[in-house]
């Protein structure tokens, strides 16, 4: 199903921290002298524009799912490993990621996001009339504010080389 113009903002940032958990494994094995550089990556990312998005889906996308039974228990769900992901946020903020977590994490992050889009997001659409996914987002363009209006850069510690 296309995703509705109201969760495209959040389905471009699924897309971006899709990007890294691809890079990070391919990037494997992560040589320990790249570490820091990694992590330091993984929390910008954080620190622009996924912490906007878990907050956004928290305020404004979650409220209206709960509205329905049949989703409250993928919420409760979601709503877990938001908080399993900003504890690996925080392990990468304080460059304390080994490079077996920094993997799981990476696996951890891309199936959250892909049980959002293909769960939640299609669901909701199923679910709410035109109407509502519009004030819908309009609720999720005020709550993602800045978020994600700065380029995120990689650097050479982090970019993945081609595979021959």
């Amino acid at each position: 199903m296309l995703r509705d113009k109201s969760l495209i903002p959040l389905s471009h940032q699924h897309q971006r921290s899709l990007a890294l958990c691809v890079r990070i494994d391919r990037a494997q094995p992560i040589p320990e002298k790249n570490l820091d550089a990694w992590q330091a990556e993984i929390d910008q990312l954080f620190r622009r524009e996924i912490d906007f998005h878990f907050a956004a889906e928290e305020s404004a996308i979650f409220p209206v799912a709960l509205g329905f039974g049949e989703l409250i228990a993928l919420v409760e769900e979601l709503r877990v490993e938001h908080a399993e992901l900003r504890g690996c946020f925080s392990e990468a903020a304080a460059r304390s990621l080994s490079v077996e977590r920094m993997v799981a994490f990476g696996g951890k992050l891309s199936a959250h996001i892909r049980k959002e889009e293909r769960q939640l997001f299609e669901r909701l659409q199923q679910l709410l009339t035109a109407g509502q996914l519009a004030e819908l987002g309009v609720k999720l363009e005020a709550a993602l504010g800045e978020a994600g209006k700065s380029c995120l850069l990689t650097s050479e510690a982090t970019r993945v080389k081609a595979r021959r």
